[in-house]
């Protein structure tokens, strides 16, 4: 029986980043990136896409009740806020002079480091 292979490709966003939402209901609004889920090709934007979730009593929560928590965003809503000019660029990849691939940002042409 032959295994899938399923291909991800490389995403131009990592955990930790300041991402701008460009579409849906948190359209506009900036947050910190908390995890990104590259199967998914989908990113959880701390603050932004928030849902309500109906939890069930547990000995870690004895009340239960209603939680409020970030929803993913599909990499393809968010834009990556560039550290030095706090605008929304597009993100590019190139190597530098040690031969190590690196993100830039495409407005400005800066290296973006993380």
């Amino acid at each position: 029986m032959e295994k899938k292979q399923v291909n991800t490709a490389k995403l131009k966003i990592k955990t930790g980043d300041t991402v701008k939402v460009i579409a849906g209901n948190s359209k506009g609004k900036t947050g910190k990136v908390l995890s990104v889920n590259k199967e998914k090709n989908r990113v959880i934007v701390e603050g932004q896409n928030m849902i309500t979730k109906h939890v069930k009593p547990s000995a870690a929560k004895p009340q239960g009740g209603i939680e409020k928590k970030e929803a993913g965003i599909h990499v393809s809503n968010v834009m990556l806020v560039d550290p030095k000019t706090g605008e929304a660029t597009r993100v590019g990849r190139k190597l530098n002079e040690n031969g190590k691939l690196v993100r830039y940002s495409k407005k400005t042409g800066e290296v973006i480091n993380g």
